[in-house]
């Protein structure tokens, strides 16, 4: 079978207005300003506005994306929606995304990969191009985040904020698109992070609520150390079965969790932090949005060319990890 070189032909991204710094967490927990910044890096992040869900943030973020691709909604074969925040438990996200876009021949369906999903939603929506099942794909990552944040633990609510963004994939011309994907899973580190209540192992009930259950619970320290490990080990596997090098890079998009964790991807690949895309100082952890929201900044800034080598590398709660080449 020959196979269709598949890329990225379109991106856009979508973040709410309301803004939460440092200086408020400072009202609400026991944390400040310097503490947050010298550990993670993040100095505000964005925060849904109460009518707002996931689902809203993914509508816009896709607009832009879609005209970017210039191509309409009736052109989508497949919509793919990555979040750990869907709007309800079913129907998917992806299909009110559908009905919003008014995307009548299209497929949808949601991908659960915490911060990963974003690249697990890539590799999937790659491979049904590159087999000439679809021709349009719309790949979103988008998270409310701030709904199942606990803010009165300090430890977590400084991480996360919400936010949306969205990548058309198609057929690109030979040479161009993806070169690789590298994705993993480990379930024995489930605990480490994760929203216990609400499913169906601890159905929703009022000792889940009280409890605490329906919050993000992480094991900090365990989780860094496993991202600090995971991080450039992917990008590295990625590179290989790409056939290229560290010294190939231009532009390193990876998952925004923690400034020190992308440091230590940086040195492990010899890379200058001018080869790389960090807004996390902007927006915190945005798990699934991440990196399409920092792809489509680095877009709109000019810092992606015609035959650049990308690289995308995340990590997230499953334990789950994923990496990709892109030769823009």
């Amino acid at each position: 079978m020959n196979l269709h070189p598949v890329g990225i032909i379109g991106t856009g991204k979508y973040v709410p207005d309301r803004i939460l710094s440092n200086q408020e967490l400072e009202q609400m927990v026991e944390t400040n300003d310097e503490w947050i910044v010298t550990r993670t890096g993040i100095r505000e992040r964005r925060m849904a506005a109460p009518e707002q869900a996931t689902s809203d943030l993914a509508y816009q973020a896709s607009l832009k994306a879609i005209a970017a691709a210039g191509i309409t909604v009736e052109d989508l074969d497949l919509i793919i929606v990555s979040t750990i925040t869907p709007d309800m438990f079913f129907p998917s996200t992806a299909c009110l995304l559908q009905e919003k876009l008014g995307a009548k021949k299209a497929a949808a369906f949601d991908l659960s990969a915490a911060c990963s999903g974003f690249i697990y939603g890539l590799a999937t929506a790659s491979n049904m191009i590159a087999t000439g099942m679809y021709k349009h794909i719309l790949v979103v990552g988008a998270e409310t985040l701030s709904r199942i944040t606990d803010y009165t633990d300090r430890n977590t609510c400084i991480l996360f904020g919400d936010g949306a963004g969205a990548v058309v994939l198609g057929q690109v011309e030979e040479g161009r698109g993806f070169k690789s994907f590298e994705l993993g899973a480990d379930g024995g580190g489930g605990e480490l992070l994760r929203v216990s209540g609400g499913g169906s192992r601890l159905p929703s009930s009022a000792d889940t609520v009280s409890s605490k259950q329906h919050y993000i619970h992480m094991a900090g320290n365990d989780v860094f150390k496993f991202a600090v490990r995971i991080m450039g080990g992917a990008a590295e596997e990625a590179l290989r079965k790409a056939g290229m090098n560290k010294e190939d890079i231009n532009l390193l998009v990876p998952h925004q969790a923690n400034v020190r964790i992308i440091q230590s991807a940086l040195n492990r690949l010899d890379l200058p932090e001018e080869k790389c895309m960090i807004n996390l100082d902007k927006y915190g952890n945005m798990s699934a949005a991440s990196i399409p929201v920092a792809l489509a900044e680095a877009v709109e800034q000019g810092r992606v060319h015609e035959g650049d080598c990308l690289v995308f590398v995340g990590f997230g709660g499953g334990l789950t990890w994923g990496a990709s080449v892109l030769i823009w």
